[in-house]
């Protein structure tokens, strides 16, 4: 299982770099470049200042941190991938995997029920 997940994992982290177009975003390459290490700084901090104490100071909660930064910079398999790295290195963490890719792709869908159309009227 664990073979098979990574595999997708790759093909699909593959497939979505060989399909931007990144020559398109050459005109605001310095304000993006901007805003993503504003952005970067902004979740390491709050991940360091209140994530990861808020989560008990252990070793799953760096492993679910690591997630955290993951899906703030990127998506759900880029969380995934973060946390695998981690787990890779220091051992598994069977509760983050099942607690992150839950919380990240379902509760964040319910969420974008309620906020896409607050935004969109507002």
């Amino acid at each position: 299982m664990t073979l098979i997940s990574e595999y997708s994992l790759s093909v699909f982290i593959a497939i979505s770099l060989m399909s931007m177009q990144l020559w398109t975003l050459s005109g605001i390459a310095g304000p993006l470049l901007v805003v993503v290490v504003v952005q970067a700084f902004v979740v390491i901090a709050y991940v360091w200042i209140v994530l990861f104490p808020l989560l008990g100071r252990d070793y799953q909660s760096a492993v679910l941190s690591a997630g955290f930064v993951g899906l703030s910079l990127g998506a759900t398999p880029t969380a995934v991938a973060n946390m695998t790295a981690v787990a890779r290195h220091y051992g598994p963490s069977p509760n983050a995997f099942i607690i992150l890719p839950l919380v990240s792709a379902f509760f964040v869908d319910l969420i974008n029920v309620l906020a896409i159309p607050f935004f969109l009227a507002w």
